[in-house]
Order: C-alpha cells, then sequence, then structure tokens
C-alpha cells in the first residue's frame, strides 16, 4: 500500500497554529492538495504567504504553491461549512481527506455553576467536527457515485483528540470531556461511514512542543522536567510527528484502519503516574 497523498485534496482546519499549522505543511510537502482553514485570517495569511484580502493563494509565476489555499471563518456555523465546502471543490474539483486538527484547550472550573466551559469546548471541540465530517462524507458519496472502479477506500476523515480523554485533571475537566467525546465520536462515525468506504480514525496525542508550552516552559522551566518524567521516551514531542501519524491514517497505507485512535505520546499512558515517583 501507498503512503503516498500527492495529487489528494486534503481540508485541514486549525491551520493557522500549533499541530493543524505543522500537518497541513505537511500535506503541502507530500504533494497534497491542502486548504487551510481556520478563523485567523491574518495568522493563515502570515503563515501560507498570502495576502490578508485574499482567499486563494496566488498561482503560476510566483513562489507560492498552487496546491494551497486558506480559507478563514468560524466553521460552528453552518454557513461557513456549507462555504469551505464549496471553496474546496471550486479549488480542487474533489475532497479525499478532512482532518479536524481545529480544538480549543481551556481550564475549567468542576463547582462552578456558571462555568460554560464544557458547552464550548463540546460545540468548539466535538459539534464543530461532527458537522464539518458530515459535510465532507456526503461529498465523498457524491464523487464515488457513477465511478468506474471500486477503490477499497473513498475517503478518510482523521480527527485529532488528546491523551486527556484517559487523564483525569480537574482544571481540565471541560477538555477532556471533550476529547472523550470526540474519540467515542471517531468510532461511532467509523462504523456508520464503513459502508461507504470511508474511514473514519483518530490521533491522540501527549505533549507536543508548541508556541503555548514553549511559553509555560519559560514561566516556570519545571514544567518541561515534570512532562519528561512522566514520559517513558524521555523527552516533548515535535508536532511534526503527530503530523506525521495524522498523513499514515489519511493515505492508503492504513486503508483497513478504521475507528481506531492511534496514541502519540512518547508511552505517557501506558505507565502508573504513583510508580514514577519512586523512579
Amino acid at each position: 500500500m501507498s503512503f503516498s497523498i500527492a495529487g489528494k485534496t486534503a481540508i485541514v482546519t486549525g491551520a493557522a497554529n500549533g499541530v493543524g499549522l505543522a500537518i497541513a505543511r505537511h500535506f503541502i510537502e507530500q504533494g497534497a492538495n491542502v486548504i487551510c482553514a481556520d478563523m485567523d485570517e491574518v495568522k493563515l495569511a502570515e503563515e501560507f504567504g498570502a495576502n490578508p484580502d485574499m482567499d486563494v493563494l496566488p498561482e503560476g509565476d510566483g513562489a507560492e504553491p498552487s496546491n494551497v489555499r486558506i480559507f478563514a471563518g468560524d466553521l460552528r456555523k453552518k454557513l461557513t461549512i456549507a462555504n469551505l465546502l464549496s471553496a474546496t471543490i471550486d479549488a480542487f474539483d474533489r475532497v479525499d481527506i478532512l482532518v479536524n486538527a481545529s480544538r480549543q484547550v481551556a481550564s475549567s472550573d468542576p463547582l462552578d455553576p456558571d462555568d460554560k466551559m464544557v458547552e464550548t469546548l463540546l460545540d468548539q471541540n466535538l459539534m464543530t467536527a461532527l458537522k464539518l465530517s458530515q459535510a465532507v462524507a456526503r461529498k465523498m458519496v457524491a464523487q464515488a457515485e457513477g465511478a468506474d472502479d471500486r477503490p477499497p477506500s473513498i475517503g478518510s476523515i482523521v480527527n485529532l483528540t488528546s491523551i486527556a480523554a484517559h487523564r483525569t485533571r480537574p482544571n481540565l475537566m471541560a477538555f477532556s470531556i471533550a476529547s472523550a467525546a470526540l474519540e467515542q465520536l471517531t468510532r461511532s462515525m467509523a462504523v456508520a461511514l464503513a459502508p461507504e468506504r470511508i474511514r473514519v480514525n483518530a490521533v491522540c496525542f501527549g505533549s507536543v512542543m508548541s508556541a503555548s508550552l514553549r511559553e509555560s516552559i519559560l514561566n516556570d522551566p519545571e514544567v518541561r522536567d515534570v512532562v519528561i518524567h512522566g514520559t517513558p521516551l524521555g523527552r516533548i514531542a515535535e508536532a511534526s510527528e503527530v503530523a506525521e501519524a495524522a498523513h499514515f491514517l489519511a493515505s492508503d497505507a492504513s486503508q483497513f484502519m478504521t475507528g481506531q485512535v492511534v496514541t502519540v505520546d512518547g508511552g505517557r499512558t501506558v505507565i502508573d503516574a504513583v510508580d514514577t515517583v519512586n523512579h
């Protein structure tokens, strides 16, 4: 089976920052046609070289690759999802891969009845992924209708979740709930879409050396030691390592995998945190 995604069209949400940005860049380097979607239009333009007033990157003689487009909008809105899909089809005629990398991480107070963070993160991290996946899956099915060949897989959806789904930190209750729900969404949609030959998997990751983690380490150097001490491989992951896992799940190399949550955490979730105190 081929690991190549060259020539395939991918929508990557959350593409202006962090892991979403790393995935978008990696897919572009691998020759995929990539729609980079995010709410932050200015950051998208900075990262992918477009004028903030443009919704596509220039083609032709310039330095910008013709296999990249940017799309700015709030994907919590139904119309924005429709516009994103239309922009994708207008640019590249089809969609083969969706990476739901847009997510919000925030603290919450489990004892505060006025704390709305659970609703907020379920809306941002879960419902956006669900609605966009539904829209993209319908397009994938429509594309496959009438085709002469019948490949084992006609599309791949990759969700990004967190080891917070399996670990309990009270101040991250809302994020943990949303992450666990997204993993169950992955499994449920995998079964529902299997008859259509659309695969749905997830990448669950731990601490990644993002801009926010770098800032935390600068403010408190002990953060780095705590994370490394709790990680058997003894280091913090780079965002590119998560991107490579997403690449695998998007490619035909994983075409008999669906409903799976691939964990990229350096072994952090397979050890007993109490036991590490004595080592």
